[in-house]
């Protein structure tokens, strides 16, 4: 289905845009990318809104992040459920955390946004 291809590479792209340290790092790309409404609960097991993952990104030490095993389903018009395995390389330990990962992306005002988030510890695939 072509419209489900591109809603799924449109996702990938901003799914990887938001584990760019840069974009992270900085409150107008994450906030265009996050919805006001934003919610996440984090591998941690603490919950986010939008005004704490933008505030405690910007000071979060830099980390690189991968991702794999992407899919993207439409749920209904404009809602998409994005799923992913994400792979946090802690460079000076030489250590690797492994997540799996599931968004929530609304089409609001034109554009996608992520309106829920949330990261599962796992084990190495």
């Amino acid at each position: 289905m072509k419209t489900q291809d591109s809603v799924e590479e449109q996702l990938r792209l901003l799914e990887q845009r938001l584990l760019e340290p840069e974009v992270r790092r900085s409150a107008e790309h994450m906030g265009e990318l996050l919805a006001d409404e934003f919610v996440e609960f984090g591998s941690s097991g603490r919950v986010y809104s939008k005004r704490d993952a933008v505030e405690g990104l910007a000071h979060a030490p830099t980390v690189r992040i991968t991702l794999s095993d992407f899919e993207a389903k439409l749920l209904a018009p404009g809602v998409a459920l994005a799923t992913y395995r994400a792979v946090k390389h802690d460079e000076p330990r030489g250590q690797m955390k492994h997540s799996l990962r599931s968004s929530i992306w609304k089409l609001l005002d034109g554009r996608w946004q992520v309106v829920f988030h949330q990261g599962t510890p796992t084990a190495a695939p």
